[in-house]
């Protein structure tokens, strides 16, 4: 096995890894280098496919205040979201977006070179910055993956899963990695090690995300002992492209409905007004409950987006990928309903962290979907993501300033052994038909522990994924990417239906349709593998 250390590792390659990683090197003594992990290729990530937009209380708009954000976000976040997390993200928004421009991040401007600003479900004002149309992901990623690529001083691996932290005493001192193409481990000691790996859509049948989401990170926090939060809360998009093929659905922004689309069935028949005064601008809790009431009491599978009342020379310009991707599957979207269901979107659960991205472990860190800050709630507020994951990794940059970043030098017993369960060349692996197993895990989240739930389905989700434990009998060592990923999602399964079967009540994203009112305490769950018991805290 490999030996190597640096003073900062990053686990993950979306936008906040990449802009972690330039403002780190950017700010930050590193005596022993950075190291940015990626499982994938540097540039595929969540973020990519964030089509929107980012949020940005910008000084120059003059209809927007960072009151008003606050207000929207704490409406839209059921009453988990805390105050002073929501307060320090707004502030800093102006500041971040400045410095992403700086960066080579072009966003849309108008004639006369204004930022352009668009408006999303459950925002009171235009807010949201998008570039490339209906790509803010996407170009975001790209023009951070150019400025690392050029940077001498970080280092990346590519195709490398981090597979188990190495932690003594509630202290990381560095990570055991897997390089999946040449199948060799390495181990690799650092005072620092950043979570940012992003969600876990991929544990359901309908996701948005892509194939990488498998809950990864947080995963590998639980594993080492740190508190997560909140993990009953998956937010389920209301409206993906209803069409099968890829190993995820296609989103269908929800900025279409900010510029005027409407929700209906097949005849074109509106449906919104039922469920909500603000109808297709209703938070995405509302709305995604909305078309699967409409989908299960018509037995249809999709509902539709009626986008043709938008001017056609617009929805050109402001949409082009969604413009392209409804025509490859024969859709006009200037002529045709859009077939549109709800899908596994965002995580708004993960590892809790405060604003310096710090866990309840020292030396660890995570930002962005995998973390749990109590910006986003118990429903995140539309393209609040990518401004957390830009904010908090400016932040987890400027809190290093102030660490002192020496690799640790003394490795005890207890982690030297952890090492070696990795070299035992002993140890033969017979192949697991994970492809399979993986579909099996899918269905049951999105049967059981989907939009809707029960206590009986919770606890027969609960069932069937022991049941599919005692088929993959991989303890620690596993003989590929695929089974490591494998292992992730069944660890986060059974979290999320663990915190949804504890959780009795409806909040938000989570809905029990046996406890369907919303308690008067609002609480924060937590658990911990130390632990061993799930609590609802304050």
């Amino acid at each position: 096995m490999k030996y190597s250390k640096y003073s900062t590792v990053i686990i993950g390659s979306g936008i906040a890894g990449l802009y972690s990683a330039l403002k780190i090197e950017q700010q930050v003594n590193l005596p022993d280098g950075i190291l940015l992990i990626t499982k994938s290729k540097l540039g595929e990530s969540n973020s990519r496919y964030a089509q929107g937009g980012m949020v940005a209380v910008m000084k120059d708009n003059k209809s927007d205040s960072t009151a008003s954000h606050i207000s929207d976000t704490i409406k839209a976040g059921a009453g988990l979201s805390e105050f002073n997390t929501v307060k320090f993200i707004s502030e800093n928004s102006d500041a971040v977006v400045r410095d992403l421009l700086k960066f080579g991040v072009e966003f849309d401007r108008d004639e006369d070179n204004n930022l352009c600003y668009t408006k999303e479900a459950a925002h009171s004002v235009r807010r949201i910055l998008h570039a490339g149309g209906d790509a803010t992901g996407k170009m975001i990623e790209q023009a951070l993956c150019k400025k690392v690529e050029e940077n001498k001083n970080i280092e990346v691996y590519e195709e490398t899963d981090a597979v188990e932290l190495l932690v003594s005493n509630q202290e990381c001192k560095g990570v055991v990695v897997f390089n999946n193409n040449i199948q060799e481990y390495e181990t690799i000691y650092s005072p620092a090690i950043i979570i940012a790996t992003g969600g876990i859509g991929q544990l359901y049948k309908y996701t948005t995300n892509p194939v990488g989401a498998t809950g990864d990170g947080i995963a590998l926090a639980y594993n080492a002992g740190a508190i997560l939060q909140d993990m009953e809360f998956v937010q389920f998009h209301p409206t993906a492209l209803a069409i099968d093929g890829d190993e995820n659905r296609f989103l269908i922004s929800e900025a279409v409905r900010g510029e005027g689309a409407k929700l209906c069935d097949a005849d074109g028949i509106e449906f919104m007004h039922k469920y909500d005064e603000r109808k297709e601008l209703a938070p995405r809790d509302i709305v995604t409950r909305a078309n699967f009431n409409e989908m299960s009491e018509n037995n249809t599978d999709n509902v539709y987006l009626n986008a043709t009342c938008i001017d056609s020379t617009k929805l050109a310009k402001r949409f082009p990928n969604i413009s392209k991707k409804c025509l490859e599957n024969n859709i006009d979207i200037t002529k045709d309903f859009i077939p549109v269901a709800p899908a596994a979107h965002y995580f708004m659960g993960g590892i809790k962290t405060n604003l310096k991205g710090e866990t309840s472990i020292n030396g660890l860190y995570a930002i962005g979907e995998a973390s749990s800050t109590g910006l986003h709630g118990g429903n995140r507020l539309a393209s609040n993501s990518l401004l957390e994951c830009v904010v908090c990794a400016y932040s987890v940059a400027e809190h290093l300033k102030s660490i002192d970043l020496k690799t640790p030098k003394q490795i005890d017993e207890n982690m030297k052994s952890e090492i070696d369960k990795y070299t035992n060349e002993d140890m033969v692996l017979e192949e697991l038909d994970i492809k399979s197993l993986k579909l099996e895990l899918q269905n049951i989240m999105w049967d059981y522990v989907g939009i809707l739930r029960s206590e009986n389905l919770l606890t027969e989700a609960l069932d069937k994924i022991h049941n599919l434990k005692n088929k993959f009998p991989r303890k620690y060592k596993c003989l590929n990417r695929e089974e490591y990923e494998f292992r992730n999602m069944l660890t986060i399964a059974e979290l999320i239906a663990s915190s949804a079967l504890s959780r009795r009540e409806s909040r938000g994203a989570h809905c029990r349709t046996d406890y369907p009112e919303t308690s008067e305490q609002c609480k924060h769950s937590i658990i911990t593998r130390e632990e061993g018991v799930l609590n609802l805290v304050k």
